[in-house]
């Protein structure tokens, strides 16, 4: 009997809970999308930085971040940086980020000398050839894959100026959108000038050894170690912990708030009916039990429609935008929590109230 009567409390409105599970859904989208996005691209720009086997990044203090990266080293100091002892070689980069070419995400791209850049990370071509004219660029498998474009196609950067594609390399490595660095200088009007430059030792079990050299021979500058910079991408971005547990937060109040809502709507219907069950014996446990367990089985709905929304959605903005998501068991349990104790709190309050009518006064409710 309890069952059906829940079961029929929901057929009985069947918008009203339409739009409760949609409430509870939404919250769990929210969480998921965006955990998942957070999650995803610094996955994968973690795995991509990882392939650089250059061990140490020398660089001007501040020229170098997560998300920006200026062009204010001079390329003289390749040559100083290859005279140091213990130094195989250096490779002068630029790195170039702006709003991704559909208007959705960012874009990274690459001014490099191919042939040393490529040695010094076991990189190569697997299609066409390397990038010589100012309107050349090759791309990685992934980007080649995604925007489905190979040798021979265009691609847009900087706006709206076209890029032919004249080669796909292996493995991925930094950005996927690679020029040579002559390209990147002109297009940027930076002659002469690159954002870092990436320096492989002869022996990585010296890399610090190497460093202090370097730092002792060119002073001022600022030097990372590669694998210290791509540690973890993620704990890197500013604030990314407190957006999320923000967004956590706000989508357990959007799901308790709709729940709330829909009940204490459906309890003030339900005057009479409550009046009845109370004058046939129900007790105040019963009451809050029913309503409860309406407002659960309203919250599990909306978690799995809000599950399957948010795999759905995040495999058409991949296809659609080449975003990477990554779902983990910690974030869905989380929205799985949001999704059913934001509704058993929000229903909780109207709950409570319809179990503390008066008999004699829900009977003679209009």
């Amino acid at each position: 009997m309890f069952d059906s009567l829940v079961a029929a409390n929901i057929l009985q409105r069947p918008v009203r809970a339409l739009v409760s599970v949609a409430g509870v859904a939404l919250g769990v989208c929210l969480v998921m999308l965006f955990t998942g996005l957070a999650r995803g691209m610094s996955n994968d720009l973690e795995r991509r930085s990882s392939n650089m086997r250059a061990e140490i990044l020398f660089t001007r203090p501040g020229s170098k971040e997560l998300m920006t990266s200026t062009v204010n080293l001079s390329t003289r100091y390749v040559e100083e940086l290859e005279r140091i002892a213990g130094v195989e070689a250096a490779v002068p980069v630029i790195r170039y980020i702006s709003q991704g070419s559909r208007g959705f995400g960012i874009e990274q791209v690459e001014g490099v000398e191919w042939a040393p850049y490529a040695a010094m990370n076991g990189m190569r071509l697997i299609e066409g050839r390397a990038p010589e004219g100012n309107n050349e660029v090759v791309i990685d498998e992934t980007k080649a894959r995604n925007n489905r474009v190979g040798v021979g196609g265009e691609i847009q950067i900087f706006g709206n100026r076209a890029y032919r594609v004249v080669g796909v390399y292996s493995p991925e490595s930094g950005a996927r959108i690679k020029m040579s660095l002559a390209a990147m200088q002109d297009a940027l009007e930076t002659p002469n000038k690159c954002s870092y430059v990436l320096v492989k030792c002869r022996d990585a079990n010296e890399q610090r050894v190497i460093a202090e050299r370097i730092d002792a021979a060119l002073p001022g500058n600022k030097i990372q170690f590669t694998n210290e910079l791509v540690l973890n991408i993620e704990k890197s971005i500013p604030y990314l912990g407190v957006f999320l547990r923000t967004l956590v937060g706000l989508a357990a109040v959007v799901s308790a708030l709709v729940v709330m809502l829909a009940m204490y709507t459906t309890i003030t219907e339900r005057t009479r009916e409550i009046g009845v069950l109370k004058a046939l014996g129900a007790s105040r446990g019963y009451i809050i039990s029913v309503i409860e367990k309406e407002a659960l089985l309203i919250s599990f709905l909306g978690l799995v429609i809000g599950f399957a929304v948010s795999f759905i959605a995040g495999h058409l903005i991949h296809r659609t935008y080449g975003l990477v998501f990554e779902y983990g068991w910690s974030w869905a349990l989380t929205a799985a929590a949001i999704g059913l104790g934001g509704g058993a709190l929000g229903a909780l309050y109207p709950a409570m109230r319809a179990a503390g009518l008066d008999p004699v006064s829900a009977l003679s409710y209009e």
